[in-house]
């Protein structure tokens, strides 16, 4: 076995990732990630029915280990003299943080691979799109129950739908885009391949709406749109029927969210 170089193993990612080893702890951090708006300490001490001290200690070891940022703000939005004191307030941060043993560097193949893609012509596209939908629709299967071999969920009793969107999102989420329901309208909290998305937005974001489209195609019920609404990522799924004027997969149609 080869002897491990010093510093090598990124330390203070592996101890950034340490820090959620301690269940109270990653529970804060799991609370404060899925809210919408910055979390106070009393808010985050009362969802976890633990003592205000102990989310405080919880809270500030998670910005220090870079898992979350803080600032001090009145929430109530007054100033001046009686207004009060600011609160401390909790949000996820936006690094991205990744641990490998021994290191793997995905991340590179998949820009390399995307570069390919934007210089090759359109036909390569039209591939990408036609395997993302593909891709798609075999997960939209797994989330249903349906057969992934090819098989169409559209012949499924209509007993079972109700029960088809809850093991979606759930699939959904444990593909990392952590949806949230807003209305009639399921947003994506995070993006899975934000990361690609900045450097190779042409490629990346149409194969994820048709990644999402081909989702959508076996999942009763939902829809996959371009949305550019801020602070979600660039698809969005509807309540079907689909509505008028709705965005098509083609490689200019997703041009922001992530």
């Amino acid at each position: 076995m080869p002897p491990v170089t010093p510093g090598s193993a990124q330390p203070d990612v592996f101890a950034s990732v340490g820090a959620l080893a301690e269940p109270t702890r990653r529970a804060l951090y799991e609370y404060v990630a899925a809210a919408t708006e910055p979390v106070g300490r009393d808010e985050a001490a009362a969802a976890l029915d633990i003592g205000r001290p102990l989310a405080a200690f919880h809270l500030d070891r998670l910005v220090v280990a870079g898992l979350l940022e803080a600032d001090y703000r009145r929430r109530n939005g007054r100033r001046g003299p009686g207004a009060g004191r600011p609160a401390k307030l909790y949000r996820r941060a936006p690094a991205t943080l990744e641990v490998s043993v021994p290191p793997r560097r995905y991340e590179l193949a998949a820009g390399v691979f995307a570069q390919a893609l934007e210089e090759a012509d359109g036909t390569a596209l039209e591939v990408l799109l036609d395997v993302a939908r593909a891709r798609g629709r075999a997960l939209g299967r797994h989330a249903a129950g349906a057969p992934a071999d090819g098989a169409s969920a559209a012949g499924a009793p209509a007993a079972g739908a109700p029960a088809a969107a809850p093991r979606a999102l759930d699939r959904l989420a444990e593909l990392g885009f952590e949806p949230v329901a807003d209305g009639p309208v399921i947003r994506l909290r995070n993006c899975p391949f934000a990361v690609l998305s900045q450097s190779h937005r042409d490629v990346t974001c149409p194969m994820n709406l048709a990644l999402l489209q081909g989702f959508a195609e076996v999942t009763r019920g939902l829809s996959a749109e371009a949305d550019a609404t801020p602070g979600y990522c660039c698809v969005a799924l509807f309540a079907a029927p689909e509505r008028p004027g709705a965005a098509s997969a083609l490689p200019g149609s997703v041009v922001a969210g992530h």
